[in-house]
């Protein structure tokens, strides 16, 4: 439906393939191709507090300013300090990475050195975008809302790896 927000639900999963790259979800890919015009275009970013990365689409740098913004306003009024040019660097300190029609790409390095990404990536919807995780990194988090992702995670792995061996 037009106007409607675009929105990342569910779970993937991705093990490093040949030329060094991961697959964006089926489950994802849609969303974010229209999120960035019908472009096969991924966006991601470092989280800004935990140990992961976050995916979305370019429309969602659109909303950026009125984020900064909302942020200042609310800093304001709670009489709490606000950095303009450090929510602006965090929020536009991201990744724009090209993906094929299979949903093949290529993560960035210097990201996957952030999240300490090695071979194998854990996707996880979020509503307007999507967290990407390192499987060891999330089964770090020791808050108890990670363990549905923590089991979903495992349970994905597990499924992937013996596709993998089967291959």
């Amino acid at each position: 439906m037009a106007g409607q927000p675009l929105i990342y639900r569910g779970q993937g999963f991705s093990l490093r393939r040949d030329k060094n790259r991961f697959v964006l979800p089926n489950l994802f890919r849609g969303t974010v191709k229209a999120s960035s015009g019908d472009k096969p275009i991924l966006c991601l970013a470092r989280h800004e507090s935990w140990n992961c990365l976050v995916g979305y689409g370019l429309s969602r740098t659109h909303e950026f300013e009125d984020i900064i913004e909302q942020e200042r306003q609310f800093a304001m009024q709670a009489g709490l300090p606000f950095d303009r040019d450090m929510k602006a660097m965090t929020l536009y300190n991201y990744h724009e990475i090209p993906f094929d029609g299979s949903g093949r790409f290529v993560l960035p390095e210097d990201l996957a050195i952030l999240a300490e990404v090695e071979d194998q990536l854990y996707f996880q919807g979020a509503g307007q975008y999507f967290f990407v995780f390192a499987p060891e990194a999330l089964a770090a988090m020791t808050e108890p809302q990670f363990k549905g992702a923590q089991v979903s995670c495992a349970s994905l792995a597990k499924a992937e790896l013996k596709k993998a061996a089967g291959k």
